[in-house]
């Protein structure tokens, strides 16, 4: 079972450390920048939200299973497929829950508002210096928020998962699977334990993230 914990933490957090990487740039273009483009590439990235994850999972299976074009550029660097692989899982992880923490992201360049940014324009901040100095100290309340939203999700997935890495043991068992395993196995007594830390856990962010908004409303009311 330590395994499982590890495996399932594992994926969790290097998913959401590549994720807050990732989406802080493209958050930061949804939020400010000014192309057509933004709708459409805004509609993708929620795509996985409304997408059946049996379906994202079945796509990404093929796109990382051995007949694929992708693999057929990394098969000269010995990687024949990246299917039933903790690789594997990442990327679809990544995917999956790219989202959860775009959306903080966003919405927290989004409610910086111009007149800090302007200020830091005036003083001869260059653009990179008031990204850096003004609207990441800005956005910290968005940054939790997407952290916690993306180790979540990714603790809890299931159907991607189980389509992309299967069910093997030290390598791509989590815990969503191994509830799975056990109730299949009519283990029900070691389901019912892993069922109920999963529900703790979903409380306990869910009450956290409460708590972090009634903060941020706090800190508004009281600079304003």
């Amino acid at each position: 079972m330590g395994e499982v914990l590890w495996l399932t933490a594992k994926l969790a957090g290097i998913t959401t450390l590549l994720l807050l990487l990732l989406a802080t740039p493209l958050s930061w273009w949804l939020a400010r920048g000014r192309s057509p483009l933004r709708t459409p590439v805004t509609a993708i990235v929620a795509l996985p939200i409304v997408l059946p994850p049996t379906v994202l999972g079945f796509y990404l299976l093929i796109a990382l299973g051995p007949n694929s074009p992708l693999m057929a550029l990394l098969q000269p660097f010995g990687v024949r497929t990246l299917a039933f692989t903790f690789e594997g899982l990442v990327i679809g992880s990544l995917i999956y829950s790219l989202p959860f923490a775009v959306q903080p992201l966003r919405n927290a360049f989004l409610a910086i508002g111009d007149e800090p940014l302007e200020a830091a324009a005036s003083l001869g901040a260059s653009r990179a210096e008031t990204f850096w100095r003004v609207a990441l100290p800005l956005a910290l309340p968005g940054y939790v928020a997407a952290a916690i939203l993306t180790f979540a999700h990714t603790v809890g997935e299931f159907g991607v998962v189980m389509m992309l890495g299967g069910n093997i043991p030290g390598e791509t068992t989590v815990l969503s699977t191994e509830i799975y395993r056990l109730v299949e196995a009519l283990e029900w007594g070691e389901a019912h334990r892993l069922s109920l830390l999963l529900l703790a856990f979903a409380f306990l962010v869910l009450f956290v993230l409460l708590a972090l908004e009634a903060r941020s409303k706090i800190l508004l009311r009281t600079r304003a």
